[in-house]
Formats: C-alpha cells, sequence, structure tokens
C-alpha cells in the first residue's frame, strides 16, 4: 500500500492524490499548500522518493531500497534540486554573486540529469520569493526542462503570483488529527504515549511542531515559563514591559536555536539554562537590555526574526487560551498546565481582552515576515499588551 511507502501520516487525501499523479503521470508542477508543519516538507520528498525511484515496477515506487531511493534518503541524490528561504530577511532572492536563489536553480536545471531520468526541484516556501524571483522562476513554469517535476510548498499561496499558481496542480494539506500526531511521536520513539498527548494537544494538528519540540525535551519548560510571564506582563508596568518583552525574545531565541540544533542533529536537543519549575521571570542574557543594541547587533539578522516569529506564535496561544477561558471552554485549551494562571488572569481582564490581542499578534506576524525590525514588533507587543 502507499501508506507504508510514504513517510506522510495524517493526510490521506493528499497522498492518494500524490499516488494517483505517480500511477497516472505526473504534472510538471505542483504546489503543496497548508499550514506550517502540517506535512509539506514530508509529502514533496516523498513526491521526489517517487520520482526518483529506479524499481522497475511502478506501482511499488518508491521502493525505499533501490539505488536512487537509497541516495535519497542519504540526502545526496545528483538530480534532486533544492531552494528554499535563506538570508536576514528568510527570502528566496533572484540570486546573484554572494546569494543561491532563483536563478542559480534554474541554471541547475538546464543541465542534463545526472542518473538519465527523472529530475526533480523542490522549492520549500515558494512563498518567500521576492517578487523578482517569482517572475524570473515564471518562465521555468511556463517552459520546464523536459523529465523535470517542479514541487513547490507554501503556507501563505495568496503570496504567489496568480501566474505561478495558475500553472501548478494544488494539493492542499490541513491540520492533522489529534490521535495521529500522538501516533507519529510514538512510533518515531520520540516519547511515551502521555507526553505525545500533551504534545498532540499544544502542536494544534501540525506534527512538525510536534516533533520538533520532542527532540528538546526543555521546550515545553520554556513555553511554560514564557507562557506565565506573558500572562503576568499585563499587570507590569510601561518599563518593566518594555525589559521583560527584550527578555522573553532572548529566551524564544535560545528554544529556537535548540529545536533548530536537535533538527540538524536528528536526537533531543538541549537548552542551556533551563529552570524547571513555576519561574515568573525569564532569563535575561546581554540583549535583553532595549539600549544594548551592539549585543542585539552580534546575533544574525536572520536568527532574531526567527527566535520573535517563535515568541509570537507562543504569545497567540497565550491569547487564544485566554479567550477560550473567559468563554468557559477549558477542554480546548492547548497549554493545560497553564490554566491555573489562565482563569486567575481572566478575573483581572478585560473580556475583549484576548480578541483585541489577538488582532494584533496578527499583524505581528504579517510585520515579520516582511522587513520590520524583530525587536520593535516585540516592543510594540509588549507595551499593548496592558490590563
Amino acid at each position: 500500500m502507499a501508506g507504508d511507502r510514504f513517510r506522510t501520516r495524517g493526510q490521506p487525501a493528499a497522498v492518494d492524490a500524490v499516488t494517483a499523479m505517480l500511477a497516472g503521470g505526473m504534472p510538471h508542477a505542483i504546489l503543496l499548500a497548508g499550514p506550517s508543519g502540517v506535512g509539506k516538507g514530508t509529502l514533496a520528498e516523498d513526491i521526489a522518493a517517487g520520482l526518483l525511484c529506479r524499481a522497475e515496477d511502478r506501482s511499488v515506487r518508491p521502493c525505499r531500497e533501490c539505488r536512487g531511493c537509497r541516495a535519497l534518503e542519504h540526502g545526496n541524490h545528483p538530480d534532486l534540486h533544492r531552494l528554499g528561504p535563506a538570508g536576514a530577511g528568510l527570502v528566496i532572492p533572484i540570486g546573484g554573486r554572494d546569494e543561491r536563489g532563483v536563478r542559480d536553480l534554474v541554471r541547475d536545471l538546464a543541465l542534463l540529469p545526472v542518473e538519465g531520468g527523472a529530475r526533480v526541484a523542490i522549492v520549500t516556501a515558494a512563498d518567500r520569493m521576492t517578487e523578482d524571483a517569482q517572475s524570473a522562476f515564471l518562465k521555468t513554469l511556463e517552459e520546464p526542462p523536459a523529465n523535470t517535476v517542479l514541487i513547490l510548498t507554501a503556507s501563505d499561496e495568496e503570496r504567489l503570483l496568480p501566474t505561478i499558481r495558475s500553472r501548478t496542480s494544488r494539493i492542499r494539506l490541513g491540520q492533522v488529527a489529534r490521535p495521529d500526531v500522538e501516533q507519529i511521536l510514538v512510533d518515531a520513539g520520540l516519547v511515551d504515549a502521555p507526553m505525545a498527548a500533551r504534545l498532540a494537544r499544544l502542536s494544534a494538528g501540525r506534527p512538525g511542531d510536534a516533533v520538533s519540540l520532542a527532540r528538546v525535551p526543555e521546550s515545553l519548560a520554556i513555553r511554560g515559563e514564557v507562557g506565565r510571564t506573558l500572562i503576568d506582563l499585563a499587570g507590569a508596568t510601561r518599563a518593566d514591559r518594555l525589559r521583560i518583552g527584550r527578555d522573553l525574545l532572548a529566551r524564544a531565541g535560545e528554544l529556537t536555536a535548540a529545536v533548530r540544533r536537535a533538527a540538524d542533529a536528528g536526537t533531543s536537543g538541549s537548552v542551556a539554562g533551563t529552570r524547571p519549575g513555576r519561574g515568573r521571570k525569564a532569563a535575561a542574557p546581554p540583549a535583553a537590555d532595549p539600549d544594548a543594541g551592539p549585543a542585539v547587533a552580534r546575533v544574525p539578522a536572520a536568527e532574531r526574526r526567527a527566535a520573535a516569529l517563535t515568541l509570537v506564535a507562543i504569545w497567540r496561544d497565550v491569547a487564544r487560551d485566554l479567550a477560550l477561558v473567559s468563554l468557559d471552554e477549558h477542554a480546548a485549551v492547548r497549554q493545560m498546565d497553564l490554566l491555573d494562571d489562565l482563569e486567575a488572569a481572566t478575573g483581572r481582564l478585560s473580556p475583549a481582552f484576548a480578541a483585541a490581542q489577538l488582532r494584533r499578534l496578527d499583524v505581528a506576524g504579517e510585520r515579520l515576515e516582511g522587513n520590520v525590525s524583530p525587536e520593535l514588533v516585540i516592543d510594540a507587543l509588549a507595551l499593548g499588551w496592558a490590563a
């Protein structure tokens, strides 16, 4: 069965669509669209495996045993080309002397396949292509090289040019059911069943996020620490909110770096300085001081932006859970270990607080996807997070 050969889990409709394409003729370009962490990257790898597999019987591709499958497994197949966001703005540029971009991919695809069969390009987060890069990529979509399949993934497909979307076959991936997320974690041997249930609740149907958290055992403690600090932040003075906001940004940076290291290593990571228990204050490394410009500047811009996105995601969960508790929807709360703190907070916050903050957090996320300073975005959120 296809489900036995594919690594994608919890997306039966998408897997069925890909299986039919592999059997009946693959389109030259596919757009895998859906929220982050739901399996778009895994499905892209499955498609590439099916196309580059050398098994004579097409019905069993990917076989996971042939030379092509093994090369793909080890990340060194010469006919698989990749492109993804990079640099301070986490974008895919058109390309130039000092940065890999769309022009480099197009040049690679103009060469003959090394193995003499199919050639595959995976463009991760294609919605992060600049407008110039999308325009440059469009000609390749219109006239793709022979035996080449382009696989694009996008969390926000509306950011792609209509002409790009119209030239791709779209497969939509949605959030994964909680039991499926739990099974993914248990089958991977990352956590036991009780912890898998906790992570599945917290990740909200995004197995990629659940796996990332599972690989860093301290992640839940850090998220709890940041969440409690955010709940208390609403009652802090203006100056304290600015200071604590920068503290939390630094802490989120530690979590983001640990998750990245664990993903690169494929094993459990660790975060230095994690404190167990119900600590109310985040760590205060040198970059936490709002006036510490030189210290902040030493952290690469891409890492600062990634840290801010992590913090905003946690912040959004806190605001969402506050809204649910105020509506007496306790069973839907994601971070149950914060329930007592959330209940206490709803007694001192206005009923409209959470809804207003969720709107502000959505705007903050959009600004971070642009080129706004991460520190300014967090400062604005902290100042507006007032009871």
